[in-house]
């Protein structure tokens, strides 16, 4: 694997403490938007619907998850996600380090459940719902309520319902192995990150599709089914979000007027920019500065 593809990709949020590894956010989207864009990071990832439905997209497998289900992400998991239906969508993400788990010492836990956890070969099921895994959901609920609320020693009740869930998936069967990828998703995936590796070294001027095709190589019809397979976006469609959410972060910065800004992240026109930042953030630029 080329590590330079793969870093790139690697989101740089730190989730938690060095001491408490555990973030939560609760994200709420429109129909139609792109919920989460191409990307992975170390830590592992749990996705709970509260409303709406999401379509996530985990390497080259597909998995619609509705209001009140869960989604896992294993930690090294390049991922994304659409919302579906008419009527949007609204989550809870925890990301942890599953190392927050690890024992003092190399003990019977820390041997027969959490280093085959850390390498996949014993992990939890994609698709938690209260159908199959009443038991897992119901610690998940029980996460999002303490980390909502954060009553004094919830890291440790945290901690807890995160062994537990561990416990049951075990006692239950339900644990698994996903320490091996086909040979031919790895494949794509390595093409995907090559192209996306290039709209974010260049995306600050004009991109045309023909330059990101010949990269793996394709026709541009060919590249464009491809990208649209592996990211649900048309490349054109991660170009501009991508160049949002660099925008997003310059605009963080009220000296600079939004016209630069719109030129400095790849847009060529501003009404084109303004246009496209009010369908993916829901505001104009001017109006997201006032909200900051």
């Amino acid at each position: 694997m080329d590590q330079s593809f793969r870093q790139s990709l690697k989101e740089s949020t730190v989730h938690g403490t060095e001491r408490f590894p555990f973030g939560a956010y609760s994200h709420h989207f429109s129909p139609g938007a792109h919920v989460v864009d191409s990307h992975w990071h170390n830590e592992a990832e749990i996705f709970y619907v509260v409303e709406g439905e999401v379509l996530f997209q985990i390497g080259s497998e597909y998995i619609s998850v509705r209001a009140g289900e869960a989604i896992f992400i294993d930690g090294g998991d390049l991922h994304t996600g659409h919302a579906q239906g008419i009527h949007g969508c609204r989550f809870y993400a925890m990301v942890f380090d599953f190392g927050m788990l690890a024992s003092s010492s190399y003990d019977h836990v820390q041997e027969s459940i959490i280093v085959p956890f850390q390498e996949r070969r014993a992990t939890f099921p994609r698709r938690i719902n209260s159908e199959t895994d009443g038991r897992l959901l119901g610690h998940i609920l029980e996460m999002k309520r303490l980390s909502e609320h954060k009553p004094d020693g919830y890291e440790v009740a945290i901690k807890g319902h995160l062994f537990l869930m561990l416990y049951e998936a075990s006692s239950s069967g339900r644990l698994v192995n996903r320490s091996r990828s086909d040979a031919v998703d790895i494949t794509k995936t390595e093409r995907l990150k090559k192209v996306i590796l290039y709209i974010q070294n260049y995306y600050h001027r004009s991109i045309k599709l023909r330059e990101l095709a010949d990269l793996i190589p394709m026709s541009e019809g060919q590249f464009c089914r491809f990208f649209k397979s592996m990211t649900g976006q048309t490349p054109v469609d991660y170009m501009n979000s991508y160049r949002v959410r660099q925008a997003v972060e310059l605009l963080r910065q009220p000296d600079q007027k939004i016209s630069d800004i719109a030129f400095d992240v790849g847009f060529g026109h501003i009404s084109y920019f303004v246009r496209v930042f009010r369908k993916i953030m829901n505001c104009t630029p001017s109006e997201y500065r006032k909200k900051l």
